[in-house]
């Protein structure tokens, strides 16, 4: 047996709201937030006595979502430094497809984002950036050329 689809990727965060408007601002659409806690969520993460507000945003097309986590109990832990460079070990980035990837880094400045190099194009291809956004999360976007 494979696997159906990617589902989603988690990103534990300290400020649930400011991150939900960074990634809306972005054009993902909310599909939901509430509290996450018993044993079920225990069994699942491994840690005991957790209580945390889960949010669910979804891309456009409905294929590729990310789960924001805030945890009130156990607090979370910082594994990395806070703005850790693109070559740190683990996940460094999500990549998005844009349409205008100027109006997209320009929307996202408002919401305190931040350019971690500087926009390039890949030949006749691509513009790819990335941009460092609310608690050091990196989103790469590109926007395909025609």
């Amino acid at each position: 047996m494979t696997i159906q689809r990617m589902d989603n990727v988690l990103i534990v965060v300290d400020d649930l709201d400011r991150v939900i408007s960074f990634f809306v601002e972005l054009g993902l659409e909310l599909e939901g937030k509430g509290p996450v806690e018993g044993r079920w969520v225990e069994r699942v993460i491994g840690i005991d006595d957790v209580r945390q507000d889960v949010a669910m945003l979804r891309t456009p097309d409905g294929h590729g979502r990310i789960e924001l986590a805030m945890f009130h109990t156990p607090k979370a832990i910082r594994a990395e430094p806070k703005d850790a460079p693109a070559n740190t070990l683990g996940i460094r980035r999500v990549m998005f497809a844009v349409d205008d990837i100027e109006d997209v880094v320009a929307r996202l400045r408002t919401h305190g984002a931040e350019l971690v190099g500087e926009l390039a194009q890949y030949e006749d291809s691509y513009r790819l950036c990335y941009v460092r956004g609310p608690e050091g999360i990196i989103v790469g976007l590109a926007e395909q050329l025609s």
